[in-house]
């Protein structure tokens, strides 16, 4: 098992920033691919960016890329989401996924853990 939990959320002007931070504990050798996902009332949980353990290799919505950078730190088994120019579209539940599969990060169902989510609301 792994526990995941969130933090970093709150309330932000237009094109200000946050920072979120994911803090993975138990069985975190089944954490090979974390990925943040968010959801907005009354729509889908939709990817948004995802990290493999190595933290070579990216993966980014291209509705945030260029905006958003995620990163993680193995030794504190933390994963990042730095949030730039943020827009009131980007209002949503933002939640950490853990995965020991690496093949379709963008995908949900690569996620066998998530935590419970922190809000984020831009607005205009």
């Amino acid at each position: 098992q792994v526990q995941l939990v969130e933090s970093g959320g709150g309330l932000v002007q237009a094109g200000g920033s946050l920072k979120l931070s994911c803090a993975a504990s138990g069985r975190t050798s089944n954490s090979n691919a974390m990925g943040w996902f968010r959801q907005a009332p009354g729509k889908e949980r939709e990817f948004v960016a995802a990290i493999i353990r190595s933290g070579d290799r990216t993966y980014y919505a291209d509705s945030v890329k260029g905006r958003f950078t995620i990163s993680r730190d193995n030794a504190k088994n933390t994963v990042y989401l730095q949030m730039d120019s943020l827009k009131p579209e980007d209002t949503a539940v933002y939640y950490c996924g853990a995965g020991r599969r690496v093949v379709a990060v963008r995908e949900r169902w690569n996620y066998d853990y998530w935590g419970q989510g922190t809000q984020v609301t831009v607005s205009s």
